[in-house]
């Protein structure tokens, strides 16, 4: 296992139980005991985790795992999900996208999509991703527009004011959204409320929506709205959904394809 294999299985544990003793973790993964007190050494220095006697404990109160150490989770999964979400696009269309792993995968879809290798432009893109528009603005056939903002760290996301002051002049054709939970009665949401507003106000700007979000993410809710399951048009998921989750959604009105 590498260490970044490592440290990811590491911060999942921990972010599930709270606290971690070295034994423990040691032996979850399969490594020695002096190995792991290195990794919390070296974690707690990044200020990704508080070292303890014995151990390591979660870094505040609120804790989100950062989006580098998401980027293994459910891979495989993700990446279908982008090519479904990819294939909704028109070319010369505006497309918003959020944060997240999903919807870099859904970037990363769009960029090799053969009908968009020329265009002027081939698409639109408006993210307030720093990752998403690093990626994409080397496509000369995108025109990449950056919403502006304070950064995130935990998800490369720009937020505030400035990033709702570029959104309230532009209009999109579609916005695809990531969330950190999707469900019937709750609708969309995302861990964190600065974030959840500049997504909100990315629907608000787009003729339909789509959610792209793992199996993992539905029937659940976290702590800050982005919108209503009845401002969702379309929700891309994985082939691990429910035949229930399928079943209630489609009753709200979303059209779910799972891949």
């Amino acid at each position: 296992m590498s260490r970044d294999a490592r440290w990811q299985a590491l911060l999942e544990l921990l972010v599930e139980q709270g606290r971690l003793d070295v034994e423990e973790a040691a032996t979850a993964l399969g490594v020695s005991a002096a190995t792991i007190r290195r990794d919390f050494d070296q974690l707690a220095e990044q200020q990704m985790l508080v070292r303890t006697r014995g151990g390591a404990v979660v870094h505040g109160v609120s804790y989100e795992l950062p989006l580098r150490y998401k980027t293994a989770r459910q891979a495989s999964e993700k990446q279908r999900i982008a090519k479904a979400v990819a294939d909704l696009i028109a070319p010369g269309e505006a497309v918003g996208l959020t944060g997240g792993t999903t919807t870099t995968e859904v970037a990363r879809a769009l960029a090799v999509r053969p009908e968009l290798a020329s265009g002027s432009p081939a698409l639109t893109i408006v993210t307030n991703a720093l990752n998403i528009a690093n990626e994409l603005a080397v496509r000369p056939q995108f025109k990449i527009v950056v919403t502006g903002g304070v950064a995130r760290p935990q998800s490369y996301e720009l937020t505030g004011p400035l990033a709702g002051g570029v959104l309230n002049q532009i209009t999109m054709d579609v916005a695809v959204l990531g969330v950190g939970a999707f469900d019937v009665a709750h609708g969309a949401t995302a861990h964190d409320e600065d974030e959840a507003g500049i997504n909100r106000l990315l629907c608000e700007r787009a003729e339909r929506v789509v959610v792209a979000a793992d199996s993992t993410k539905l029937g659940r809710r976290t702590f800050a709205r982005i919108c209503s399951t009845g401002q969702v048009g379309t929700l891309v998921t994985d082939s691990g959904v429910s035949d229930e989750t399928v079943e209630r959604f489609t009753e709200a009105g979303v059209t779910v394809l799972a891949v």
